[in-house]
């Protein structure tokens, strides 16, 4: 049986039927994809994404993009602006700018908690400028400081400050930043020789204070000893450390007071022997020393899972003024300005110091995070207490303050630098 070629009619006919679904399917697939092909082409060649900047990769915790969880964005305690990296962000490169808009969260005045030791207006400092320098790094944005979100990062928590008075000028300094967002009957300070506790009530939270020059024992801890008859103890910590135990945040510093000489009485054991027994040591090895025993116990007692660790670098002093090229000067006598050169250091910060600790706390096993505060406090020449602070717990008389050699070139006023410092702390929660 042969097939018959169908006649152009029946074909015609056969089209004007319905078409198979294969077919339409096929049609319908098409006419979509071109319709998303013209669309695409129309808009990749709009002004919008012609002009539109494209957002280029960096290694800064700044600017990478931050996929946020339904958790995060539900959640208002959370702020990006504190995606930042301390070990992507040196610290060490910036400038200080000038900005007569800076309020600080506090003054001398206004804040209960400072020290007659740190209140540089209320002493009689008659320039106020140095409250109004910023700290500008090149490498990122430092966030600004927010006591609210300090305080909701501290909720249930303890964090602990250990070690010499300018940790302690830091600790008021922190204390007097967040307290006057609390109502006075939800806060309490209790002061003590060795402790100090600032509470805040509603958040259950603490800020404390930890007397500890050394960090290791010492004969000088409590009675302030002549640094010719000060004795390290530096293999024992536990006499201190036994405070530190359970706190969430620990923030250390020692560095000015190992610096009183070339070399220290180190002792190994007990005081029971008073003054036989010690060994002199060079100053960085006794350093050194003192320093592994403080990691191991860290290493030892703390669970990184619970507690924060933290290094504050050393500060600064500010004791010859040819450093900074003033050669006329006497120490820090009535400077009011920052130094503005690039990279200065001058001789008040001992870098083979700061070696040392970087190089304990690379070899620890609990993480350490470094707070890098020496070079940007080394430019701040301005910001010291000099004349118009207390000695031997009193103040100045108008004659001392006459005198630039009664002036205080190791601690800071406050508010002031140190506050720049807590900013970087926060920033680096």
């Amino acid at each position: 049986m042969s097939l018959a070629t169908p006649s152009p009619v029946a074909i015609m006919k056969y089209y004007r039927g319905k078409l198979p679904l294969s077919v339409l399917t096929l049609a319908v697939c098409c006419l979509a994809f071109f319709t998303l092909w013209y669309t695409e082409r129309i808009s990749s060649l709009s002004p919008g994404s012609v002009f539109r900047p494209k957002s280029c990769a960096r290694k800064s915790p700044i600017t990478k993009s931050i996929h946020k969880t339904m958790k995060e964005i539900e959640n208002p305690d959370i702020d990006d602006r504190f995606e930042f990296d301390p070990e992507e962000c040196n610290m060490a490169k910036g400038k200080w700018v000038f900005n007569s808009s800076i309020t600080p969260l506090y003054t001398d005045r206004s804040c209960p908690y400072v020290d007659r030791q740190f209140s540089c207006i209320t002493n009689g400092r008659p320039d106020s400028d140095y409250r109004h320098w910023e700290w500008r790094p090149d490498e990122c944005t430092l966030p600004k400081f927010n006591p609210e979100l300090v305080l909701k990062k501290l909720r249930g928590k303890r964090m602990l400050l250990v070690g010499d008075s300018l940790q302690r000028g830091q600790w008021e300094s922190l204390v007097c930043m967040v307290e006057w967002l609390i109502p006075q009957d939800q806060k309490s300070m209790k002061r003590g020789r060795r402790h100090s506790v600032f509470k805040a009530k509603e958040y259950n939270a603490t800020i404390e204070f930890y007397w500890a020059p050394f960090l290791v024992e010492s004969n000088t801890d409590i009675h302030v000893l002549e640094a010719k008859d000060r004795i390290i103890k530096v293999d024992s910590v536990e006499k201190h450390a036994k405070s530190w135990v359970g706190v969430d945040f620990l923030v250390f510093n020692t560095y000015v007071w190992w610096m009183s000489g070339l070399t220290l009485k180190t002792l190994w054991g007990s005081f029971t022997n008073g003054q036989e027994g010690y060994e002199v040591l060079d100053t960085p090895v006794a350093y050194r020393v003192g320093l592994k025993t403080w990691a191991n116990w860290v290493d030892s007692n703390v669970n990184p899972n619970r507690t924060r660790v933290f290094f504050i670098t050393m500060s600064p002093t500010h004791t010859r003024s040819a450093d900074w090229g003033n050669i006329n000067g006497t120490k820090c006598f009535n400077e009011t300005r920052p130094v503005m050169k690039k990279k200065y250091w001058g001789t008040g910060a001992n870098k083979g110091m700061m070696s040392v600790v970087a190089s304990v706390v690379e070899r620890m096993k609990v993480p350490v995070t470094l707070v890098n505060i020496t070079q940007l406090s080394e430019y701040r020449i301005d910001g010291h207490t000099s004349v118009y602070t207390e000695t031997g717990g009193k103040l100045l008389t108008e004659e001392q303050k006459d005198d630039p050699r009664n002036a205080d070139c190791i601690h800071w006023c406050l508010p002031g630098v140190p506050d720049t410092w807590n900013q970087i702390l926060l920033a680096s929660l």
